[in-house]
């Protein structure tokens, strides 16, 4: 269940005793909101995922569909009528130093082989080039999508909408809306000690989570690659 904006706003406002948002106007804490998920997926690009079926462009070069894609996680596999065969990710440099001129050979609707560099986080290429009938399993990291701001003087009913990332990441928003709150008034006795504790608080979720997430995550007993597989036998 997707939760509502106006709710993390209201214990926000309800923390900074500022029920007539005089000191932090409605608008603005919005704005931290949308800072805070911006944040989130910075940090934690698997809390905003699409899985999706995807139709390639001709050739070896492709990036992520629609704007909204921020970094490629996973190619599965060939997702057409002919062929769900998977793909592997492999280095680059293998195929520039073997065959030069991969990026020329004649393209194929069924794909072998994906290359994607981190620092280019949208492009990721195919081999051998494909064809427009060419379809995959893509599985992607989006961008958030912001909370409207309500007009100025604006209390915080007049906020609608709801969170882009998952209702687990609400109080780690919240904690980050008290950090960038109490920063704009660090001048007074105590709130830089604040700010810098909400910030922790939200540093230290973010990391507690991922790491409760591997624990859970599904694992092979008998993969030799796992680190905490137990013992067989």
């Amino acid at each position: 269940m997707a939760l509502a904006a106006k709710s993390i706003i209201k214990r926000c406002i309800d923390i900074l005793q500022d029920s007539t948002s005089v000191r932090w106007p409605t608008e603005e804490l919005v704005r931290y909101l949308n800072d805070g998920q911006r944040e989130v997926a910075l940090y934690r690009p698997d809390a905003l995922v699409r899985n999706i079926t995807a139709s390639l462009v001709a050739g070896t070069r492709q990036t992520l569909p629609g704007t909204d894609g921020s970094k490629l996680i996973e190619i599965i596999r060939n997702s057409t009528t002919n062929s769900k065969k998977s793909m592997r990710l492999v280095n680059r440099e293998i195929l520039d130093a073997q065959t030069p001129g991969w990026h020329d050979i004649t393209g194929q609707q069924e794909l072998l082989h994906y290359m994607y560099d981190p620092r280019d986080p949208t492009v990721y290429y195919v081999y051998p080039p494909a064809l427009t009938t060419s379809k995959v399993d893509l599985v992607y990291s989006v961008y958030p999508q912001d909370i409207d701001e309500p007009i100025a003087g604006s209390l915080y009913s007049a906020v609608s909408g709801t969170l882009d990332v998952p209702d687990i990441y609400g109080n780690i928003i919240q904690d980050y809306i008290m950090y960038r709150a109490y920063t704009k008034d660090s001048e007074y006795a105590g709130n830089a000690q604040r700010a810098q504790a909400h910030y922790g608080a939200f540093a230290n979720a973010i990391g507690l989570e991922i790491s409760a997430t591997i624990q859970v995550g599904p694992k092979s007993p008998n993969n030799p690659n796992t680190a905490s597989s137990p013992a067989v036998g």
